[in-house]
């Protein structure tokens, strides 16, 4: 990849033998539309190294979060959302917090419907009971019956899911590369937009137009969507929420639950508690 995971993410090794088993799975060689698998009681860490495949796949996280990365960006998969990744494109995983999750493999023609980009969706309680229910299905059979019958409605669930803001955009100009690596490396750096713009050799305007055009968002709005991002990570891991809070650089609690709360609706803890219940 040509940018940095996110902290803490460079040191993880893959922890799952199933995950690993995943990665060496010849899915496209399976001449099935779709094929779902489950992974449960997962390692604390797992990572998955970049790979890609001919079928689209969608990642879907019960307990834990799940993050993806590709060349335009990272998604987070939070409990109760799946990140939805096309098929052909090179992509990265990695799971924090102990983890249940599902993966869900489609022919690309069997999902015209579905995104064309990669993005995050929420899970609804139906669709994510006929991703559990598929993933019994064995693995190497041709579907019939009501078995196919309850692929297409899975397939049809899946292209009404809404798609979740919990995707960080990566740039492609060099210079607002060069910010985004600075940021990852050091969330909690408090620098000015002025600081940050004469660091990497531009102008603040500069900076802040070319950011608009490339990532759709400020600087300053990517920083927070960077720590709500690092925020659940960490709260998967067990941490605090004070503690993430001086880690990103807060002067107390209650100014990053006000960020969080104004990027997702919700405090931290009760956000990913929900989900978690859910």
């Amino acid at each position: 990849m040509p940018y940095p995971l996110l902290p803490s993410m460079l040191s993880t090794q893959l922890g799952l033998d199933a995950a690993a088993s995943i990665i060496d799975f010849d899915v496209d060689g399976v001449l099935r539309p779709v094929l779902a698998l489950g992974l449960a009681s997962v390692r604390e860490e797992w990572e998955q190294a970049p790979h890609q495949h001919r079928k689209g796949q969608l990642l879907y996280a019960i307990r834990g979060v799940i993050h993806c990365e590709v060349e335009s960006g990272v998604w987070i998969v939070p409990p109760q959302c799946a990140v939805w990744i096309p098929g052909g494109l090179m992509h990265a995983a990695q799971g924090v917090g102990e983890a249940e999750c599902y993966c869900l493999f489609v022919e690309p023609a069997m999902a015209p419907a579905l995104p064309a980009v990669c993005c995050t969706l929420a899970v609804s309680p139906l669709l994510r009971e006929l991703i559990v229910k598929a993933a019994g299905f064995p693995t190497l059979t041709t579907l019939h019956g009501a078995q196919e019958r309850l692929v297409a409605t899975l397939l049809d669930e899946l292209a009404a899911a809404p798609v979740e803001d919990l995707h960080l955009p990566m740039p492609r100009d060099a210079r607002l590369r060069r910010l985004a690596a600075l940021l990852l490396a050091q969330p909690a750096d408090k620098g000015t937009l002025a600081e940050w713009a004469s660091r990497i050799g531009m102008s603040e305007r500069s900076m802040t137009r070319q950011s608009l055009a490339e990532m759709g968002m400020s600087v300053g709005r990517w920083r927070r969507q960077l720590h709500v991002i690092i925020a659940l990570q960490r709260l998967a891991q067990g941490h605090s929420v004070k503690k993430i809070a001086l880690e990103l650089g807060y002067e107390n609690t209650s100014g990053f639950v006000t960020m969080f709360r104004k990027a997702v609706g919700k405090p931290p803890a009760r956000y990913l508690a929900e989900r978690e219940t859910h």
